[in-house]
């Protein structure tokens, strides 16, 4: 006989979260319902889960956090976004965190014991045994997003001299204790270096009397603790990698990091690229008005002494712009346009530049093709731009004016969009978080001068 005391919860589609279902959350919580929220949380994918959290209002959603407690599964708790984790973190008792320790991954409970502060970790790490106490410290000793921090320390190392059987049997006996996903096992030698890879099709394929050092590969990346994480990233890319082992300074082998884990940084690389393109930074529901004010000013505040150095361009000329009200209305067909072609230009160059094919002589064919792509498209653009200023005012000249100031820009934003962030990177600079000040000002300093100059010089 079916229980029709409580509606039984509705999974949610996992594109698409039901509005009718996030009220019935909202009034969960209002109405301290744990064991409806339990028994919906746990009816979902731990990503759908934590979407539908994040969805809630902040203040319900740490509510809903608080009055789960531990009953809230740590799969979920790893699954929400930076901000929302930390608040929850924040939110959870000590004991709740303690069973997400134990629960997870080494690499995701180091990611959770970075979310607390520093007074609460060392209570936290006190309270663990201490073969778990040092190994949550060996890794939050590794800088942050490099290797280390993205490695777990679960993973099957085998001697050289085994054979395939005797792994497969070591597997079995390991039980709990055997990483939950693994795609390949490391053969060591005693010092416990790297010594080659057997991934696990090739153990499930090869006779059990094989020894392991006769079916070893040299692993295809070579992932060091102190590797930067978007380098990780580009050589699990490039590898078509679905884990990889991660060696200390001595070339002993400490731990492995999977594709999941990669999924999340190339995202996350990709998403800084392109908000630090805007010179802007990603809002979550849990940012303030305040937050989102101060993020943004600082670069507001750049660009607007960016634009008062092409205002100062144009107070140069003055005079020849009172003389030509004509000027006054081309002026910012010739900044927008040139505007464009050097955004694009950057855009490309900086995904590039992250991808690493802008190195040597490719970088070279780079600064020659997009001089010659802003030379086409200011030849293009310079013929259009010229004939509707001439059927516009009936002036030739002043239509030779613009033509030629295009012609001009469009080249100059070629150049711009790849030297400046080649530049950048030479000196050290990260070319997405600086760039587009530089190019949209040089762009538009171009464009003003030597339209403007051109006019002086023709018009007058």
């Amino acid at each position: 006989m079916t229980d029709t005391s409580q509606p039984s919860p509705k999974t949610p589609d996992a594109a698409e979260i039901d509005a009718a279902l996030l009220a019935d959350m909202a009034d969960a919580v209002e109405e301290r319902d744990i064991r409806w929220l339990v028994r919906m949380l746990q009816r979902m994918h731990p990503a759908d889960a934590a979407d539908l959290l994040e969805q809630l209002p902040y203040d319900t959603f740490e509510d809903a956090v608080g009055l789960l407690g531990g009953e809230l599964p740590p799969d979920i708790l790893i699954e929400l976004r930076d901000s929302y984790r930390e608040g929850a973190v924040d939110v959870l008792p000590d004991h709740a965190v303690v069973n997400a320790l134990d629960e997870l991954d080494s690499d995701d409970a180091t990611t959770i014991l970075d979310d607390l502060e520093d007074e609460r970790r060392e209570r936290i790490l006190e309270d663990l045994a201490p073969i778990d106490r040092a190994q949550y410290e060996r890794g939050l000793a590794y800088e942050e997003e490099t290797a280390g921090r993205l490695m777990q320390t679960e993973f099957v190392a085998l001697p050289e001299f085994w054979s395939v059987g005797h792994a497969i049997d070591h597997a079995r006996d390991l039980g709990a204790d055997l990483p939950e996903v693994f795609y390949e096992v490391y053969v060591i030698d005693p010092a416990h270096r790297l010594a080659g890879v057997v991934p696990l099709a090739t153990l499930l394929r090869t006779p059990r009397d094989t020894p392991l050092s006769d079916i070893m590969e040299d692993p295809m990346s070579t992932i060091s603790t102190d590797m930067d994480q978007e380098e990780v990233a580009f050589q699990f890319q490039k590898y078509s990698l679905a884990s990889a082992p991660v060696t200390d300074m001595a070339g002993r082998l400490v731990g492995m990091i999977t594709v999941d884990d990669m999924v999340d940084v190339i995202q996350s690389e990709h998403t800084e690229d392109l908000l630090s393109l805007l010179n802007v930074r990603s809002a979550d529901g849990s940012d303030s008005v305040w937050d989102t004010v101060m993020a943004r000013a600082p670069w507001l505040g750049v660009n607007l002494f960016s634009a008062f150095i092409a205002s100062a361009i144009i107070s140069i000329f003055e005079g020849t712009i009172k003389e030509i009200v004509a000027l006054a209305i081309l002026m910012p067909v010739v900044a927008a346009l040139g505007g464009n072609a050097g955004s694009q230009g950057l855009a490309v160059a900086v995904r590039a530049i992250a991808e690493r094919q802008l190195d040597g002589a490719a970088a070279r064919r780079a600064v020659v093709r997009e001089f010659l792509s802003g030379l086409v498209n200011g030849i293009i653009f310079a013929i259009g731009v010229g004939i509707i200023a001439l059927i516009w005012f009936q002036n030739l000249k002043l239509a030779l004016v613009i033509a030629a100031s295009m012609l001009a820009t469009f080249m100059w934003a070629g150049l711009s969009g790849i030297l400046v962030p080649l530049g950048l990177k030479r000196l050290g600079a990260d070319p997405a978080v600086a760039s587009s000040v530089f190019v949209l000002t040089l762009t538009d300093v171009m464009a003003f001068f030597s339209f403007l100059g051109l006019a002086s010089l023709v018009l007058l």
